[in-house]
């Protein structure tokens, strides 16, 4: 029933009774065994496990709540954060103990962090075991030695097919993540969704590191041969995985990542990547993930008989995601640290058009675009989402997983750009020469060769003009780009359509800060943009 053998620390210490079956710590190939022998997935040409998510296909960002009390009460960020009572969260807790009664479950002993004196001990106890696979390949595995007298510092349990009464358990569906940091527990029920572990450890590591003076950032980093890394703030969909995933730079990690007195390091040990309409050509690495046994697909088709994949087909869910250990990816990190950054890259999807490709940010106007966390969310990364990108703000690229208040969060990268000197660009990899229904996706190459400049210093020497709106600098030539793309308003054949989705999108920008403004100093908030006269 054992790979490693139960760990000392056993289950039942965390309340389980009267299991069926516990398998500890399995390796790839025997969580794939069972998993096929359940009808889990499926495995398909070249060996990468498919699995279906059912109808949660994207995070319940609606349904996840965190215990409020008097260890809690003054430290969570309670306009962003749902309440959950202590009460609630026992009852919720005996349910699922009740539930989890006679049943075969999957206990995962893994780290989040790869900054040996940051990182984090957390049990991952599963209903499905595919999900065991998951973060198997998705977080830190431990070595043998490391396992033994494993002592988990918090537990996620995650029971799929548990379903929550919100009369009896505080919460708003059958479907429930609850996170209680004073008991070192979150339960996770009614989602099949496995992006919701990986995104309850990024919860955890958000509110433990501030106060130790380490920065937790939604973002994916690389680094160069001359030892300088770099760090990319997005949310999904705005080219996280795909841009740091650069052949010529070494992959740090794709998602989660913290800051510390060390430098960079991954909370992760693997990647989870989208794979909708994913190109060979452009995308050769995470396309290579997609043919190999070990690699997890969600939601993606495969022909029954062939047993070939589609990934351009999106009938089962738009957020299709290949989950895999970073050593897939040929240049990945083989420690998941590096030294402190030198290049600091917000990336957008503005879905209006407006911003420029890429613009070089004071580290006054990196804190306001790190609070505002402009972007158009991409369809389905969240349930309940449609077909066209929405417009939204989510403060430090991340709102959704982030306990504190922002402000502590912003006054901790500010303080860490200043320290160590970096460099800052907004890059928008969203849509030119109109807003989307009209205009086009940014082209990967144009973006890439702008990151390119940015990282190898070229940047630093070319001419720069100041924009109208944003007061931020932009690049006015930069060899092997076209001029007319670095600035927005020349690729609109109607300007004047031009200024008022400027103007629009200034006025959604000030709007927002509105909350923070009680939380900056002087200096971050004379780096929001304005209502200016457009410059013909």
């Amino acid at each position: 029933m054992s790979n490693d053998g139960p760990s000392a620390y056993g289950l039942e210490q965390q309340g389980f009774r009267n299991l069926r079956a516990v398998h500890w710590n399995l390796t790839a190939p025997q969580l794939y065994e069972i998993a096929v022998s359940r009808r889990e997935g499926h495995v398909a040409k070249n060996g990468p496990l498919v699995v279906l998510t059912g109808q949660h296909t994207g995070r319940s960002a609606s349904d996840k709540f965190v215990v409020r009390d008097a260890a809690s009460e003054n430290h969570v960020w309670w306009d962003n954060n749902k309440p959950m009572t202590p009460a609630a969260f026992d009852a919720l807790f005996a349910s699922m103990m009740s539930y989890a009664q006679g049943r075969e479950l999957f206990a995962k002993d893994l780290f989040g962090g790869a900054d040996l004196s940051h990182r984090l001990p957390v049990r991952i106890v599963t209903e499905l075991a595919w999900h065991s696979l998951f973060v198997h390949q998705l977080l830190i595995r431990p070595t043998t030695e490391q396992l033994v007298g494993f002592s988990p510092d918090f537990t996620i349990i995650d029971l799929p097919g548990f379903e929550a009464d919100p009369k009896v358990h505080g919460c708003a569906t059958g479907t429930v993540i609850a996170v209680n940091f004073t008991k070192k527990l979150v339960l996770i029920g009614g989602t099949s969704y496995a992006g919701e572990m990986k995104k309850s450890v990024f919860t955890i590591l958000n509110y433990l590191l501030p106060p130790k003076r380490v920065m937790p950032m939604h973002c994916s980093a690389n680094v160069g041969k001359d030892g300088k890394s770099a760090i990319f703030f997005g949310l999904s969909g705005t080219g996280k995985t795909t841009l740091s995933a650069d052949a010529t730079r070494t992959l740090i990690g794709d998602d989660e990542h913290g800051w510390s007195e060390h430098g960079v390091f991954n909370f992760e040990g693997g990647c989870y990547a989208k794979v909708i309409k994913l190109s060979k050509e452009a995308e050769p690495e995470i396309y290579s993930t997609t043919q190999r046994f070990g690699t997890v697909l969600e939601n993606v088709v495969m022909d029954p008989h062939t047993r070939e994949l589609d990934l351009d087909d999106a009938r089962h869910a738009e957020n299709t995601r290949a989950a895999y250990p970073i050593d897939f990816i040929p240049n990945a990190s083989e420690t998941g640290r590096a030294g402190h950054p030198k290049n600091v890259i917000m990336l957008t999807a503005d879905a209006f058009g407006v911003l420029p490709p890429i613009s070089k940010l004071t580290p006054s106007q990196a804190m306001y675009h790190f609070l505002s966390g402009f972007t158009a969310k991409v369809a389905g990364t969240e349930k309940g989402l449609g077909k066209e990108p929405q417009p939204t703000f989510s403060t430090c690229f991340g709102a959704p997983f982030m306990p504190r208040h922002p402000s502590e969060y912003g006054n901790l990268l500010r303080d860490l750009i200043g320290l160590h000197q970096a460099d800052c660009w907004l890059v928008n990899t969203g849509w030119t020469g109109g807003a989307f229904g009209t205009g086009s996706r940014m082209p990967i190459k144009a973006t890439r060769a702008l990151l390119a400049a940015a990282l190898d210093g070229t940047l630093a020497g070319v001419e720069m003009r100041v924009d109208p709106h944003f007061r931020f600098r932009v690049p006015v030539a930069v060899p092997g780009v076209d001029t007319k793309i670095l600035n927005p308003r020349d690729t609109w054949a109607d300007k004047r359509a031009y200024d008022a989705q400027a103007k629009k999108l200034v006025a959604m920008f000030r709007e927002n800060f509105h909350k923070f403004e009680a939380h900056v100093g002087p200096d971050v908030l004379q780096a929001a943009p304005h209502l200016a006269e457009a410059a013909e």
